[in-house]
């Protein structure tokens, strides 16, 4: 079985042809997905197809680029939620900040300041974090490691950058999705044997970054199976080993 930890299941572009995309995924092996929390317009939907669906589980978050749309009280409203087994994602992200420097430096902190707010609900109610990191790796780690001491989670969509795989010692896991398979992606095969297995995790971020040969295509939780492919080639053992490896990995962090 494959877990695809980190799928946008209530994107809009899957609407369409949900029970397509899900029978897709049973076929390919992928029987449980995780909806991370980003744009809280969309997070009732995530709710909802976490109850109408048993594999489909769902985290409480507010993404970076949504900073200004954050509302606590909407997050500790289903953070209880028996099927909300994390909180984020959650983290920095810098790439696309404004030109003027005044305005780049209120980004930054209204970024901040949600951020350790999410890291203060997930320690409060036990949860594992689901990190967002782009371009701010290192404001990211300081956060991490002086707000989240031992509470542990994910970094999604892991950017290759070898300092943060110190955050190991955090209990931090590394979620590897489709770029891995980028023939431009040199720099993360090269860092992705240095991860230890039980540190590794499966995942989408459909409907972006859709892996090769089906890139510029929407991207779904059955080309879990793609990444787990170029994973077992990287790592030297067989594709199930890796599944297994993944699906136990996830248990441990999110407990499914």
């Amino acid at each position: 079985m494959i877990v695809d930890t980190h799928c946008h299941l209530d994107d809009e572009r899957y609407m369409d042809d949900f029970d397509a995309v899900m029978a897709r995924a049973i076929e390919a092996g992928v029987e449980r997905y995780i909806i991370p929390g980003a744009d809280p317009k969309s997070l009732i939907r995530a709710v909802e197809l976490s109850e109408r669906y048993e594999g489909i589980y769902f985290a409480v978050g507010v993404h970076p680029y949504h900073a200004l749309d954050y509302d606590r009280r909407l997050l500790d409203k289903y953070v209880t939620h028996e099927k909300c087994v994390a909180v984020g994602e959650c983290g920095l992200d810098y790439y696309r900040l404004p030109e003027d420097e005044d305005e780049q430096r209120l980004d930054k902190l209204v970024q901040r300041e949600i951020f350790i707010d999410q890291i203060a609900l997930a320690k409060e109610h036990n949860k594992p974090l689901i990190i967002h990191i782009r371009d701010s790796s290192r404001d990211s780690q300081k956060i991490l490691e002086e707000y989240a001491t031992n509470q542990g989670g994910v970094l999604h969509c892991y950017n290759a950058d070898h300092e943060l795989l110190s955050l190991v010692e955090k209990n931090f896991y590394y979620g590897i999705g489709g770029v891995l398979t980028f023939k431009n992606a040199k720099k993360l095969v090269e860092v992705y044997p240095r991860i230890p297995l039980d540190r590794l995790l499966i995942e989408t971020d459909g409907p972006y970054l859709t892996p090769h040969p089906h890139r510029g295509e929407r991207n779904e939780p059955s080309y879990c199976a793609l990444v787990a492919k170029k994973m077992a080639e990287l790592s030297a053992v067989e594709q199930s080993e890796i599944e297994r490896i993944t699906t136990k990995n996830c248990k441990s962090l999110f407990g499914i």
